[in-house]
This record gives C-alpha cells, structure tokens and sequence, in this order.
C-alpha cells in the first residue's frame, strides 16, 4: 500500500494541505472546518455510488483526499452507494442513468471495495449497528482503530426503508421551493426531471444524517457538481441532532486549462484496473497532457513536494517533457506500482525516441517497394489514419512524428532502409504504431 511521504507538505492541519495542493473549491465555513481538523481527530465521509464496475480517474481525486486524510490522522468512511444507485444521482446529468439491477449495483460495490483497499487502510473489524425505523439511532461496534479507514453500505439503511415514515420523517424536511433551485436539479428541468431522480438529495441528505447520528461522521466531501446534495444533508443533519458542528467542503473537479474535463482517452474512460486500461495507456495519457496542466496535475494526483512541483511545473519548451514524464511515472506508480509505471516509461521512451519496441505498443508490418513510398501512403497502409485526406490533414495540422521528429513534409518518401528496427509513429498525443518491415 502506498504511503504518503512525510515531506508532502510543511503544514501540520491537513485543511491547509489540501489548500495547498488546490483541492478546495467550497466549504460551509473555511475557518471552522480549520479548526475542527486541527483540533480533534474527526470521522469524514466520501459516497461513490456503484454505476460500473470499476474506479476511473474522476474517483481517483477523492481518493487522493482520502489518503491525506488519512496520513493526518482522520478517519475516512468509504461510503459505497448500495441504495442510492437504484435512483441515480441527476447531478451533472442531461439524462437519467440507465437502471441497474441489485445484483449487478451490489458487485460493483465489491469490486469498489477491492480497489480501495490499494489505497486506504481499512480496520475490516468495525462495523455499523443498524438502527430501528427512521429515525431510530444505531451505533458502531467499536472505536475504529486510530488512522485506519472504515468502510459502509448505504443500501443497509436505504433498502429496507417504509417509504411513508421517511417521506413523513425526511421529506417534511425539504423545501420543494429550494430544492429546486439547486444546480443538479436546474439544468434537468429544461429535458425532464423524473420524481425518481428527485429523491436523490432526500437519500443523500439522509446519508449525512445516520452517519452523523450512529458514529459521530462530522464532514461529507465531494466533487464539486454535488455541493447541493452536501448542503442538504449537513442541514439535516443540524436540524435533527440539534448540533452545529456538522460540515461540508466540495473539491475541484479534475479539467484541463481550456475547462473541459481530464480523464478521458482515445480509448474511453481512463480506469484505474490494468483490465480496462493498461499500465502503459495509462502511463501515456499523463505523459501527454497539455503543457498548460502540467503543474495542475504534479500537484493534486503526485505526493511530491510542492517546492518540486513548482520547479517542474516551470520548466519550458522542451525541458517541459521532463516534467510531464515525472508526473506519469508518478500517478502510474501510485495506481498499477513501481514496477509497472517502471516497464511502462520504459516502453514510452522507445515510443517517442524510435528505439526497441515494446509488447505495449502496436505493431505493423508492411511492405515497402525498393523505391519507397510516400509517408501518408505508409501510415494508411499500417492503418493509422483511414485516408490518404486524414493523412495529408493530420500533417499539415502538425499531428504526426516520426521517430520522435515532427513530420512536416505531406510528400516526404519512406525507404526501406529507413525502417531499420521498426519506425514509430505518433499521431495526435496518445496513437503510437510501431511500423516494421
């Protein structure tokens, strides 16, 4: 398991590392959230709800927060969306989430479970004591040990319950008026909102509240697209144990410089199981970001000092590669190890300076003539572009290396005895082929 080193940062209160790192975006009181992480050891939760059957890097951000959490001493709680992903959260959504059936929710939560254990050291000894009813107070089994995960269900409470008492219970609650105003509900209404859906911050809220109800949870975290839902169920919370140190902070969604969100390839979502995407494509689409997020990146998905997060993120021109290599090495070691994020930079500096190959990288053979062929000619034949026009765009465009070289004439001959090992292409930021005879 991964630990985070003790030089991540000069401060002691964790909020102010977090700060540091550029995680914040919004809480419901900086100064009390502050001084509470300060002064006491608290219980935080974090909900995932169960829609796939792995973690993507969009997670990942949360789990990174989990960990500093940890490393201070703080106890997270990996809430697992059993019961709410039978509704499905609306938030960020310009459509309702497919239906999912129990037993499929239920094994990706498993599978959930099994890739936070990568990252978060559980006490597999605590558990949750149910309580009775709606309002019913449960409880815990026992103190989880001092810096040790916790992990729940939310279908252990959500499934079972009378829908008349909690809607009596919970929904009297709510105002309609203000729900309605909030974001994950205001850009649904234009195409449809179902009542379904609706009950989404109900649920959510009411997670907030049996935490903080059965084993004292005092903080709910989360992207920033759930900043209604949080604000619902610290105020439930507040209302119904009639206390005001309950809190809510809301983090930075990970997006480029240009606003658009980071995480997705040419391949589709980039998930943290080497099942659904390699170590090496993983590796490649850190290795490839934009200059303008390199800094970005080394800060909030690295554990490296900010002093050298600031030194790389500096660098300019060429030197910038170094820095982007760095910070793939990086995430890479953290999600698949050291000795896959090792193979796979390994892999990549063949890629990008035309050496030996790599199992990791495509390869064609093709066929030659004596006399060569023309360079858009050769990458359609090995079908890395589907048209002499895609060929001759993606040049002039300044898409396409060679060997680590920019390809810049459209007319340029390939001959046989420039192929020597193999010759890599590279087309846009993340499609290498390796072109051989």
């Amino acid at each position: 398991m991964f630990k985070i080193p003790d030089n991540v940062s000069q401060f002691d209160n964790v909020y102010d590392v977090l700060k540091e790192r550029g995680f914040i975006e919004q809480t419901t009181d900086d100064e009390g959230i502050r001084e509470l992480l300060g002064r006491e050891k608290v219980k935080f939760y974090i909900g995932f709800d169960a829609t796939a059957d792995c973690l993507h890097v969009g997670h990942f951000m949360q789990v990174i927060i989990m960990m500093y959490m940890q490393k201070y001493g703080h106890t997270p709680v990996v809430l697992i969306g059993g019961g709410t992903t039978m509704l499905g959260d609306p938030s960020g959504r310009t459509d309702a989430r497919p239906m999912m059936t129990v037993e499929q929710i239920d094994e990706n939560g498993r599978k959930f479970k099994k890739l936070f254990d990568r990252f978060l050291e559980f006490d597999e000894d605590w558990k949750h004591i149910q309580g009775e009813g709606v309002l019913g107070k449960g409880g815990e089994n026992k103190t989880p040990e001092p810096g040790k995960a916790i992990c729940v269900n939310n279908a252990d409470w959500l499934r079972n319950l009378n829908y008349l008492e909690f809607i009596r219970d919970i929904g009297s609650k709510f105002s309609v008026n203000e729900m309605l105003r909030a974001e994950c509900f205001k850009q649904r209404m234009e195409k449809g909102l179902s009542f379904l859906e609706f009950n989404y911050m109900l649920l959510q809220g009411y997670d907030f509240y049996v935490q903080a109800r059965d084993y004292d949870c005092k903080i709910e975290f989360g992207g920033n697209d759930q900043w209604s839902n949080i604000l619902a169920g610290r105020d439930l919370a507040r209302r119904l144990l009639g206390k005001d140190d309950y809190y809510g902070m809301t983090f930075a969604l990970l997006t480029k410089s240009d606003g658009t969100k980071m995480g997705k390839s040419q391949k589709g979502a980039l998930w943290l199981d080497a099942a659904k995407c390699s170590p090496y494509d993983f590796y490649q689409y850190w290795r490839n970001v934009d200059d303008a997020d390199v800094e970005k990146c080394l800060r909030m998905l690295t554990f490296l000092p900010m002093d050298e997060v600031r030194r790389l993120g500096a660098l300019k021109d060429q030197e910038i590669n170094h820095a982007k290599e760095v910070l793939a090495f990086e995430v890479t070691k953290l999600v698949h190890g050291e000795e896959e994020a090792a193979k796979a930079q390994e892999a990549a500096r063949a890629a990008f300076g035309g050496g030996a190959g790599s199992a990791d990288i495509p390869t064609k053979q093709v066929a030659i003539p004596a006399e060569g062929i023309g360079v858009v000619a050769l990458i359609k034949q090995a079908g890395l572009v589907p048209s002499n026009g895609e060929g001759f765009r993606t040049i002039e465009q300044g898409g396409l290396t060679m060997n680590g070289e920019k390809v810049t004439d459209p007319k340029m001959t390939i001959t046989p005895d420039m192929v020597g090992d193999g010759i890599v292409f590279k087309k846009g930021k993340k499609t290498f082929l390796k072109v051989t005879l």
